[in-house]
């Protein structure tokens, strides 16, 4: 799997995803259903940052990575 996410897509993946924690937080009690989604997609925002690569870039041919 070859990665196509720069640093600052990773970086802004991972701000995002902790933004969408803290809401998902605070919204726990009035919406339920809502705060699990955002938990879902902040998880996925951290998993792809890590691994440098997004599934969805791929039919868009998008690489935000250094060129070799």
């Amino acid at each position: 799997m070859k990665q196509n996410m720069g640093l600052i897509d990773k970086v802004i993946r991972i701000v995002v995803a902790i933004i969408m924690i803290v809401v998902g937080y605070f919204i726990r009690d009035s919406y339920g259903i809502l705060s699990i989604i955002l938990f879902i997609f902040a998880g996925i925002f951290i998993l792809t940052s890590f691994i440098g690569f997004c599934p969805l870039y791929l039919p868009f041919k998008m690489n935000t990575a250094k060129k070799e």
